[in-house]
């Protein structure tokens, strides 16, 4: 874009525009800097470098991402007999295939894992149930951290933090967990014990996660998952 198109866009004269591309200025505040990079259609990362180049702190974003992508969301359907869940900073499942949601139950009626897993008491991992919860508790606190003015994250938080006392024991030992490979073990009400893998890909530029759900090749458990996504892809056979 032309100088003139960049300096409408931010809502800056010209003459500001250039005394900034030329460093003749004073040091733009958050605000300027802001209004260019939402001008010029940075991505986050690019976001960052700039505030950065200019020797300024950035100003938190509003809250977490909570559309998923496109393409990310149509990955969630190309990997056959593997139920797939995308989850948001704050844990709310924001995306889903229908494999997944008939292997952990309804998402729709309590769509966030954190609560699930501390103020419901989601029994339906029956291994990794405590790695899970420094798990959980290690992605809040850092997305407490970079989203300070979400007020549905404060929401979850506070209650969290008001009904459940292993909450507040972990949150206090402030772990520090990465997504990785895991193996838990589940037992689904029609299947029985399923033996799981759980794989995590990160979208960086959205703070996401995807987690896929896998069977290692001709186990039992590889067989439930068949018979689960045939059940889902014909719904008459409930």
């Amino acid at each position: 874009m032309r100088r003139e198109e960049v300096a409408d866009l931010a809502s800056m004269s010209v003459d500001y525009y250039v005394r900034l591309e030329q460093a003749r200025g004073p040091r733009p505040s958050p605000r300027i800097l802001g209004s260019l990079a939402d001008a010029l259609r940075l991505a986050p990362a690019e976001r960052t470098h700039l505030f950065q180049l200019a020797g300024v702190a950035p100003d938190p974003p509003a809250g977490p991402p909570r559309q998923v992508r496109p393409y990310v969301a149509d990955l969630l359907h190309r990997i056959p007999e593997t139920a797939a869940v995308v989850t948001a900073a704050s844990y709310d499942v924001i995306a889903w295939n229908p494999l997944a949601e008939a292997l952990l139950g309804n998402l729709r009626a309590q769509p966030n894992l954190a609560r699930r897993r501390f103020l419901f008491r989601d029994q339906v991992l029956t291994t990794g149930h405590e790695e899970f919860g420094e798990i959980a508790v290690a992605r809040l606190r850092a997305a407490a951290d970079r989203y300070p003015r979400d007020a549905a994250l404060a929401g979850l938080l506070a209650e969290l933090t008001a009904g459940s006392a292993e909450f507040n024991e972990i949150w206090a030992t402030n772990p520090v967990r990465a997504p990785g490979h895991r193996t838990k073990s589940m037992t689904h009400p029609e299947l029985g014990r399923l033996r799981i893998n759980c794989d995590v890909l990160t979208v960086p530029d959205d703070d996401q996660q995807v987690v896929f759900m896998t069977a290692d090749p001709d186990t039992p458990t590889a067989r439930a998952l068949h018979h689960l996504a045939a059940q889902v892809a014909s719904p008459a056979a409930f």
